[in-house]
């Protein structure tokens, strides 16, 4: 018996290549939102919720219910917009049971005080390996799928995985591994797990960048395609060869443009630092801490 098909929709943000999913349950009006974005001008300080928006938008224009905001893991390249679109539609926020790593690391690095629990308890839902949960009739299924951070996850829901950075296109391979707690050779053990899916299996990726030779963004693929053409792993190459590969590669990259307010927003799901005594939230930036 086929898997089920939900319906997805992608919203890309060109300002930092990430992809918003909107999923919807085809049997109902449920729906879930994956790895959402709060656009964020780090000159000025000013947040913007026009990604959101029009996510929130298409949601209310079809009359559906939010059940699940998801987080595929601790975002580094942009903020997370899942407490706005929560007070908008409602919802449950959720991450992998790991975020408390992420907390503990990235807590010394900020040098958050001890109003900043480290325990996962800003989010909704922790979830563990093989945790299953619903929408609508749809049934979620939650693999553990580290490497980018200790705390990634892939979403299996019906024939369609959500990967978050873990993979990207084919053409463009995987996502770097040298953040605190990344680990190459996790990553390629993670990769693994998610090609053990059915090769018909809907791939939805985190981020495009469009590779060389490629003139648009694109971001669904299949295991299929990714077991034969993904350029870092695919066609058999072993783990040593990815490994050597990938930690090459990591050597050359530069941080992410928004690292520094993103993990701190993020790691607190969604949420700004609490407020000073005038009533500004305020972000720190570790001299050479990272």
């Amino acid at each position: 018996m086929p898997a089920p098909h939900p319906e997805v929709t992608g919203f890309f943000d060109e300002a930092t290549h990430t992809i918003t999913y909107l999923l919807r349950d085809p049997g109902s009006r449920a729906c879930a939102v994956i790895d959402s974005v709060l656009d964020f001008d780090y000159a000025s300080g000013r947040t913007d919720s026009r990604s959101a928006q029009a996510v929130i938008d298409h949601i209310t224009r079809e009359a559906l219910d939010l059940q699940w905001i998801l987080e595929t893991h601790v975002h580094a390249d942009h903020l997370s917009a899942a407490p706005l679109i929560q007070q908008s539609l409602g919802g449950k926020i959720g991450i992998g049971e790991r975020i408390t790593v992420v907390q503990t690391t990235f807590g010394k690095i900020f040098n958050e005080g001890t109003r900043f629990q480290r325990d996962g308890s800003q989010f909704d839902q922790l979830f563990h390996e093989g945790d299953r949960f619903a929408i609508g009739g749809l049934e979620g299924r939650v693999l553990h799928t580290p490497g980018h951070t200790p705390a990634c996850l892939t979403y299996v829901i019906g024939d369609a995985a959500f990967v978050g950075d873990t993979l990207f296109m084919p053409d463009f391979g995987t996502a770097r591994c040298d953040f605190p707690g990344g680990s190459a050779e996790t990553m390629f053990d993670s990769v693994q797990k998610i090609l053990s899916l059915p090769e018909e299996t809907r791939i939805f990726v985190g981020h495009d960048y469009k590779a060389p030779g490629r003139d648009h963004y694109a971001w669904e693929t299949t295991v299929g395609a990714q077991k034969a053409l993904n350029v870092h792993v695919g066609a058999g190459r072993s783990r040593a060869e990815f490994v050597a590969m990938r930690q090459a590669r990591d050597a050359l990259l530069d941080m992410p443009r928004l690292i520094i307010p993103s993990l701190q927003v993020n790691m607190r799901a969604g949420q700004m630092p609490e407020p000073d005594d005038n009533g500004i939230s305020y972000l720190r930036v570790p001299v050479n801490g990272i």
